[in-house]
């Protein structure tokens, strides 16, 4: 047991709230749990708060939740066992790991599926069994397995009635009771079994007993007489008594009885709202719906005609595979294919886009039957045309938010893969795409002879550029290509799967294409998974066994003997490699040429320039990281922002590290005035917008220095008192002497080493 701390400050949650798999209430609120985050509904004020990763949750998939109205907390379960409780001001989570970590219980038979309260504990149905937890001693108690002969069965609800606990199970184990009272209901002996079959929940509700069964029908339980009250169409999935309701969800319906067992109301889904149901529930003249594709649905008890879309705003799904940051904003995509390049079975999703504080959502249905869409680039010479790669039908073009043309082997000069076999079969690659500085777009497909091609969005001309001087058989000779970049003298980088990474030039009279791929020439492997250009024009190689730097990459197509390097790092003493062995599924440059890097299973790191300094290690053990395996990486670098994809859901970190600009108009410092309350020390004084070679000297009104830095030698993370990160200064305050200064104004002085531009910043301070 263990509280896992509130990471709101520097890092924002981005998770889909589409897909509902509880809800509880309580407090005045709506609980509804999506795939791996929460949010709550106030019920009069219509205010939503999200709860995940940043307050402190797992990540993990979550099963069942819970609202103590007693206790005022709210109980989580998930899939793997795991269980967090949440304190009502959402600022401390507690997160119990005795299920998960018990290891007479198979991984797979932790699943957390039903809470129900009693006194001062809560039962905990799972896939083994029955646990008890205590609520107000915050521990737990008693596990029952009461299966034949206290096997593990899986219990799927319990509840209270006439002095008897009673459990629903599946898997043919039946409906079962025991005496509440009984201090041994550990010992299975004690549990009887009252009928037969699969059943998926019990319910007790104004003085009558309900359990539904997989055969799709709800019975009403008296005495030991099993009575069949109705057959639904689909087979229920979740039975709860709420106020004066009892409320029955099957995948297509909603109903909702009294006290008799009459229908107040059932409810279907709209055209407008095509979803499965998952759960349901009342609060006073309110049905709040849980479904499939559109969060929470909310209705009138009265006329269920009309439905309200609750949820905060949010991707489409918790699976981002492919962003793209631009100022203000991230463009997302889910499209994956495996390690092998195999994007069977096709995947049918949409587009998101964070624009602002606003997603904007587009989903498969507007698409132009664009399926498995991957890589993305935005025109910078018209951001409003974004263009999404297709790893089967080609590429789209979106103008104004609008998916307009679908580029395929028909109308452009993409290429499909040709099977020898089935030459009608239409299959086109396509991968990352990126704009050059003139404003052509390069992308490359896969499984194809000339996989390199250029398009030109302003004429509509194509270009292709073959690769069969190292890859002889495009269909067989490779399975995919990860990554392309451009270097400053117009190299295209490529990281392939089979052939290491590749360069390719076009310029010049004849074409120029060389891969470095060998051990000889030092390479772990020849799968490559993510390349980088850094601001010293050093190429960064990541791949499916660890890091290497190409550190002169002018002479590469005429050196015959070149070769990568690793980066020893020397740790407790000993010589080590960096991220030795390692996948490495991303790198990105910052403005202050620190690396972002990401892995498939160790989670995100953040480097120094040479590698030789760890400046971050963010994992899900540590951080708001969803999960240790990390999809891609995406920088807003003029607002100091880090997007990171994992395929647990998106989240994002202020690193505060910003690109200089070119000149020192518009450097200014904040905040300013510094007020009493403001924490220097830790917060730190930020001189935004300032150049790249620069020297910052900070003095009282007098002319006294206070502070000096350069940014070829204060670089962040060095423990100055003024350090430097690219495109901003952070001051802590201090002067020379190590104090605190006092109150008073500051001149901060700035001049551009190169350009000889100078400029005078007042900063006022209040202590």
């Amino acid at each position: 047991m263990h509280f896992s701390q509130d990471f709101s400050a520097l890092w924002q949650g981005h998770f889909s709230y589409n897909h509902i798999k509880d809800i509880s209430q309580g407090n005045g609120k709506i609980y509804a749990a999506a795939d791996n985050a929460v949010f709550s509904l106030n019920t009069q004020t219509n205010v939503i708060e999200e709860i995940n990763t940043v307050n402190g949750l797992s990540g993990e998939l979550i099963s069942a939740i819970f609202y103590s109205d007693i206790y005022e907390l709210f109980v989580i379960g998930y899939e793997n066992g795991l269980i967090e409780i949440v304190f009502d001001n959402n600022d401390r989570v507690l997160t119990f790991v005795d299920i998960l970590d018990k290891p007479t219980i198979a991984p797979t038979n932790k699943r957390v599926s039903h809470f129900n309260s009693y006194q001062n504990v809560v039962y905990v149905s799972t896939n083994y069994g029955i646990t008890v937890l205590d609520l107000e001693k915050l521990e737990f108690g008693d596990t029952y397995f009461i299966g034949a002969g206290g096997t593990q069965i899986p219990i799927t609800q319990t509840t209270i009635f006439e002095g008897f606990i009673y459990a629903s199970s599946t898997n043919n184990n039946g409906l079962k009771k025991a005496d509440i009272s009984r201090p041994d209901l550990i010992d299975f002996q004690n549990w009887q079994t009252i009928s037969s079959g699969s059943w998926s929940g019990v319910q007790a509700h104004s003085g009558k007993l309900y359990a539904t069964n997989e055969n799709k029908t709800i019975y009403q339980i008296e005495n030991s007489s099993i009575n069949e009250l109705f057959t639904y169409s689909d087979s229920p999935i979740d039975l709860r008594a709420v106020e004066a309701n009892l409320i029955v969800t099957t995948q297509n319906e909603v109903f909702i009885y009294d006290d008799n067992f009459n229908v107040k109301t059932s409810i279907t889904s709209s055209e407008d709202f095509e979803t499965k149901f998952k759960v349901a529930t009342v609060s006073q003249e309110s049905v709040f719906i849980g479904t499939e594709l559109f969060g929470v649905l909310k209705s009138d008890i009265n006329d269920a005609s009309v439905f309200e879309e609750v949820h905060p705003p949010g991707p489409l799904l918790n699976n981002p595979f492919s962003i793209q940051a631009r100022l203000n904003g991230l463009w997302v995509t889910f499209g994956e294919h495996d390690l092998f390049f195999n994007p069977y079975p096709l995947n049918s999703r949409g587009i998101s886009h964070l624009k602002g504080e606003e997603w904007i959502n587009t989903p498969y249905s507007n698409v132009l039957d664009a399926k498995c869409l991957n890589a993305i680039s935005v025109n910078p010479f018209k951001e409003s045309q974004v263009f999404i790669s297709s790893f089967f039908n080609g590429l789209l073009e979106l103008n104004e938010e609008i998916p307009t043309v679908l580029y395929n082997e028909k109308n452009s000069g993409l290429e499909s893969l040709v099977l020898p076999d089935n030459p009608n079969y239409v299959d086109i690659r396509l991968g990352t795409s990126v704009f050059d500085s003139d404003g052509l777009l390069w992308s490359i497909t896969s499984k194809i002879d000339s996989p390199l091609k250029s398009y030109n969005p302003s004429n509509g001309s194509w270009k292709s550029f073959s690769f069969t001087d190292i890859i002889q058989d495009g269909l067989t000779g490779d399975l995919g290509f990860y990554d392309l970049i451009i270097g400053s003298d117009g190299t295209k980088w490529v990281a392939s799967y089979r052939n290491g990474f590749i360069g390719f030039n076009e310029k010049g009279s004849s074409n120029q294409i060389k891969n470095i791929v060998r051990e000889d020439q030092n390479m772990p492997t020849d799968l490559v998974t993510a390349l980088a250009i850094d601001n010293r024009n050093q190429l960064w190689i990541g791949t499916f066994r660890g890091l290497r730097v190409l550190y002169n990459t002018s002479n590469f197509f005429t050196d015959d003997n070149i070769r990568v390097d690793e980066i020893i790092i020397e740790e407790d003493g000993v010589a080590k490699e960096l991220l030795f062995q390692q996948n490495i599924t991303d790198i990105k440059v910052d403005g202050s040429n620190n690396k972002w890097i990401g892995t498939s299973d160790s989670g995100l790191f953040y480097f120094s320039p040479d590698g030789q300094k760890t400046i971050f290690h963010f994992t899900k053990e540590n951080s708001p990281l969803p999960s240790n395996s990390i999809r891609d990486v995406s920088l807003d670098g003029i607002n100091g922002i880090v997007y990171i994809a994992t395929d647990g859901g998106l989240v994002s970190f202020k690193s505060g590290s910003s690109g200089p600009l070119e000149n020192l108009e518009r450097a200014f410092a904040y905040p300013n005035p510094v007020r009493p309350g403001f924490n220097m020390l830790d917060k730190k004084v930020k001189i935004k917008d300032i150049s790249e070679n620069v020297n910052i000297k900070i003095t009282d009104i007098e002319g006294n220095l206070v502070a000096e830095a350069q940014s070829k030698t204060n670089q962040r993370y060095g423990g100055f008192n003024l350090e430097i990160d690219g495109g901003t200064a952070y001051w802590n305050g201090k002067n020379l002497a190590n104090n605190t200064v006092a109150s008073g104004v500051y001149l901060v002085m700035l001049s551009d080493l190169e350009t000889f531009e100078t400029k005078v910043i007042k900063l006022m301070v209040v202590r």
